[in-house]
């Protein structure tokens, strides 16, 4: 939130670091207060009970104007970061992206070239895109701390939320709202690309999946895919995967991470997932199939020519 790379998100962070100035002002000076009146007003020698003082009207109507005055501007400002941090979105205006949370992984889709993705959200740079936010099932919470603000994503609601960046790089996320077992391992990434990288990362999304692929132990693996549970719940564009019930994987490998950002995207985490997901992700709907380290090896070569 310190390090903020949108105008958003600078907004929210400028408005922070405001409050924090005003706040620990405010705090020193009490403080100093305490002290000075501990030592000046301290009991000495002999001395008998302090005469009792009634009130002083000017010193009470300064201490309560003083912090009025304060939050008054306080005020102000929230109310201009608030504008900053969410702009108005024009009526006829679509999204330009459509981020869906489920228990517990992230659905992105672009509606206007028809792709679905998961997990990780590419945005152009500098450019605002508009996303449209919702939940599947629960309430989570779309929270990109240095890209935008927190989001809810309500079942049934729909809401809408400006997401930029104006450096390319890749920025963590999380949902910020308990979800259930694995909220904590509910993770996403934004990954902000030049204009030209990102036009290239949509044609590569576009394309389908190799029918058949390449290689008898990549063939196995569809073979697999396509006899055990797999097919049931998720979609590969180009085959006859169409199930939407978990991520989609048609271009799985392209991918930085697996199991909503929880590893990194290499050959050794993707067995380790498919050989015991109820390890990596206790509580998740991504059963445990009793896979042998062959089957593992071959949905894993399968799984891997998804680019």
């Amino acid at each position: 939130m310190l390090d903020p790379r949108s105008p958003q998100a600078l907004a929210i962070s400028n408005l922070f670091v405001l409050t924090l100035i005003v706040a620990t002002v405010i705090f020193a000076l009490v403080t100093g207060l305490v002290i000075y009146i501990a030592f000046r007003y301290r009991r000495r020698g002999n001395e008998g009970e302090p005469s009792p003082n009634f009130g002083r009207t000017k010193l009470e109507i300064a201490w309560t104007a003083g912090p009025t005055l304060v939050l008054a501007v306080l005020l102000v400002f929230t109310i201009q970061g608030m504008g900053n941090a969410d702009p108005a979105v024009g009526q006829d205006r679509q999204p330009d992206l459509i981020v869906v949370g489920h228990q517990w992984w992230w659905e992105i889709g672009y509606p206007s070239v028809g792709i679905t993705t998961a997990n990780e959200i590419h945005l152009p740079m500098g450019r605002p895109m508009l996303a449209r936010v919702e939940g599947a099932d629960v309430i989570h919470d779309l929270w990109l701390p240095q890209v935008a603000r927190k989001i809810d994503m309500i079942p049934g609601h729909p809401n809408t939320i400006w997401l930029q960046a104006d450096k390319p790089g890749v920025y963590s996320g999380a949902c910020a709202e308990y979800c259930g077992v694995e909220h904590g391992k509910m993770l996403i990434r934004a990954i902000v690309q030049p204009q030209a990288d990102y036009e290239e990362w949509l044609a590569a999304q576009k394309q389908a999946a190799p029918r058949i692929p390449t290689g008898a132990s990549p063939v196995r693996g569809q073979q697999l895919f396509q006899q055990k549970t797999c097919i049931s719940c998720h979609a590969i564009n180009g085959t006859g995967a169409t199930a939407r019930i978990a991520p989609d994987l048609t271009h799985f490998a392209s991918r930085q991470t697996i199991a909503a950002a929880v590893l990194p995207n290499n050959r050794a985490n993707l067995a380790y997932w498919l050989k015991q997901p109820d390890v990596v992700k206790p509580g998740s709907y991504m059963p445990n199939l009793k896979l042998t380290d062959d089957e593992v090896n071959a949905l894993v070569d399968y799984l891997e020519t998804l680019k």
